[in-house]
C-alpha cells in the first residue's frame, strides 16, 4: 500500500520542468556548517557555496564565490569575492559573510567536525566588501580546499543563540542555484532554481526529493520511470533490469570516492586488546564479501586512504582469513568455547548492501567461535541513538572522502570529541605527530611518504576493518540532455541540464 501511495505522490509531482531523485533518509541539518549526514550534505550542495571548488576533473581548485585568489605568500591568501551574488532573500553576499562564517566554526555555538579545519586560520581580514585575507599560523597544505566549506548569511544568523537548534537548519538560505521551497519529512524536499544565481539560472526548474528509505522501493520507482536518477546496487544492475531499462536510462559507473569499514568502540575493553581486534581481521574474508555482494563492482579496501590518492600504501596488502590463527589469538586473549567473544554490530538500513554484509560478516566471524548480534536501524535513529553517543560495540560505515583527504578529521586523537568523525576513540601518538607534521608540508612527494606511512601503522592498530570500495552505479534519464560523464562523475555541469 505503501508503495502505491508513492506511485501516486510521485506521479502527481511529475513534469518535464523536475528533476526527480530519492533520498533513503531524512536530512538531519540542511546548515553546510553542521551537516554531517549524506542527505543533508547532498541537499546542502545545492543551496550553498564556497570560496571555492573542484573543477570537473576534481584536479584543479577554482573560484566559486570568489572572482580569483592568490597566495602573497606562503601564510597569506587574498579572495576577491564576486560583486553579482544575492542570497536566496535577495541580500547581498559580501566579505561580512565570509567572516562570519568562520567565526561561527571556530565559536562555542556549534559542535562540527568541519571546525578543524580551520584550525590552522590565524585571522580573516576585511580590506573591503569584496576582498578579504586569510592568515594562516603557518603554511597549510590545505588552505585553499579549506575555503569550499559553505558560507552562511551574516544577516540572518549574527544574533542566533542556538545554531544547533535554529531553524535556519529547516529552512535554509544559501547563495547555490537551487533554493528550498518545500520540505516534509518522510515524504518530500523541493528545491526550486534560483533565478538570481550568479552563474546563470539552472535550466531545469525544480528538483524533487523522494524521502524513500525501502531500497526495493527505490528500485521499483527507478524501473517505472518515476526517478530521473537514481543509484543501482550491483545485484539489481546483473539481475533484477528488464532489457528495455538501458533505453530509458544510461548508465554511468566510476569507482566511489568511499569505502566501507567495521569500526570499533576502543571504549570498551575488549576492543583494546589488539590481539582481539587483529584476530576479527584475520576471522574475516574481504573478498567473499565483494565476491558475493558487489559480482565484481567493488574492490577489497586495504585501508583508510583510497587508490586513487598519493596517500595510498601499495605496499599495504590486505590481510588473508586464518581462522586458525584468529582462534589462537582469541584464545590467547582470554576467549574460548566456553567464553566467546560476544559483540554487536550495529548499521543503518539506508544503505541497501550493509544489512546483508552484517550477515556475511555474523556468518564468518561465526566460524572462528565469535558470537554477533546485529542491530538494524533506520538512518536517523542510527546516527542519534547510537553513533553520536557512541553506544555501541561496533559500527558497520563508510566514509566518503575529499581528492583530498584530511586525515586530522578522523584519526587525529583530538577529533575524539563530541561531534568530531573520530567516534571509535582511536588514539596512536605517532599517528597523530604524522599528522600535524604533514600539515605544513606542501610539497607532494614528501607528504605522500608522511600519509604512506600513517597508512600502514593505522591498519596495523586495526581500529576499522576496512571493508571494501564500492563501485557507484548510476542510472540517469535519457530524457536529460547536457549530461558530461567524466571520471570524475557527472554532476559537475547539472545546472546547464535540460530536461525533456
Amino acid at each position: 500500500m505503501r508503495f502505491f501511495f508513492l506511485l501516486f505522490l510521485c506521479s502527481f509531482v511529475l513534469h518535464a520542468s523536475t528533476l526527480h531523485l530519492s533520498l533513503s533518509a531524512n536530512p538531519s541539518r540542511l546548515n553546510p556548517l553542521i551537516a554531517t549526514d549524506s542527505a543533508s550534505g547532498e541537499i546542502t550542495s545545492f543551496l550553498f557555496n564556497g570560496l571555492v571548488k573542484w573543477d570537473k576533473y576534481q584536479k584543479k581548485i577554482i573560484p566559486d564565490l570568489a572572482e580569483s585568489f592568490h597566495f602573497l605568500d606562503d601564510t597569506h591568501l587574498l579572495f576577491k569575492l564576486k560583486h553579482n551574488v544575492k542570497w536566496h532573500d535577495g541580500a547581498v553576499f559580501n566579505a561580512d559573510d565570509v567572516i562570519f562564517t568562520y567565526k561561527t566554526l571556530i565559536s562555542s555555538k556549534i559542535a562540527s567536525p568541519y571546525s578543524s579545519s580551520f584550525r590552522f586560520v590565524k585571522d580573516v581580514v576585511k580590506k573591503d566588501d569584496y576582498t578579504i585575507v586569510v592568515i594562516y599560523k603557518k603554511p597549510y597544505f590545505k588552505a585553499l580546499e579549506t575555503w569550499m566549506m559553505g558560507i552562511i548569511p551574516r544577516h540572518l544568523l549574527q544574533d542566533e543563540q542556538n545554531l544547533m537548534s535554529s531553524s535556519f537548519n529547516t529552512h535554509p538560505v544559501g547563495t547555490g542555484p537551487y533554493k528550498l521551497k518545500h520540505l516534509v519529512f518522510s515524504q518530500d524536499i523541493i528545491l526550486e532554481a534560483n533565478k538570481e544565481y550568479f552563474e546563470h539560472p539552472p535550466k531545469i526548474e525544480k528538483i524533487a526529493f523522494h524521502v524513500v528509505p525501502d531500497s526495493m522501493t527505490r528500485f521499483l520507482m527507478l524501473k517505472s520511470h518515476q526517478l530521473d536518477i537514481g543509484s543501482l546496487s550491483p545485484i539489481e544492475y546483473e539481475k533484477k533490469l528488464p532489457k528495455e531499462f538501458e533505453e530509458f536510462y544510461a548508465i554511468y559507473e566510476n569507482i566511489a570516492l568511499a569505502y566501507t569499514y567495521l569500526g570499533f568502540n576502543l571504549k570498551k575493553k575488549k576492543f583494546q586488546d589488539p590481539r582481539v581486534r587483529k584476530a576479527l581481521s584475520l576471522a574475516i574474508d574481504r573478498q567473499e564479501i565483494v565476491d558475493i555482494m558487489f559480482f565484481g563492482h567493488a574492490q577489497v579496501c586495504r585501508g583508510p586512504f583510497l587508490p586513487t590518492s598519493i596517500a595510498f600504501n601499495p605496499n599495504v596488502q590486505p590481510p588473508k582469513r586464518d581462522v586458525a590463527k584468529a582462534k589462537a589469538l582469541l584464545q590467547a586473549a582470554g576467549y574460548d568455547a566456553k567464553h566467546p567473544l560476544e559483540f554487536e554490530i550495529a548499521t543503518s538500513n539506508s544503505n541497501p548492501t550493509r544489512p546483508y554484509v552484517a550477515q556475511i560478516l555474523q556468518h564468518q566471524l561465526k566460524e572462528a567461535g565469535v558470537v554477533v548480534k546485529l542491530r538494524i536501524m533506520e538512518w536517523q535513529a542510527f546516527l542519534n541513538m547510537v553513533v553520536f553517543p557512541r553506544k555501541f560495540d561496533t559500527v558497520l560505515l563508510g566514509w566518503g572522502l575529499s581528492p583530498t583527504p584530511d586525515p586530522r578529521l578522523f584519526w587525529h586523537s583530538q577529533s575524539d570529541v563530541k561531534g568530531g568523525f573520530n567516534f571509535v576513540g582511536y588514539h596512536n601518538p605517532e599517528v597523530d605527530r604524522l599528522i600535524e607534521q604533514s600539515e605544513t608540508i606542501i610539497e607532494r612527494n614528501k607528504l605522500a611518504r608522511i600519509w604512506q606511512r600513517m597508512f600502514a601503522l593505522i591498519v596495523a592498530d586495526n581500529p576499522y576493518l576496512f571493508l571494501y570500495i564500492p563501485t557507484s552505479i548510476s542510472a540517469v534519464s535519457r530524457r536529460i540532455h547536457g549530461v558530461e560523464a567524466l571520471p570524475s562523475g557527472y554532476w559537475h555541469n547539472y545546472i546547464d541540464w535540460i530536461k525533456e
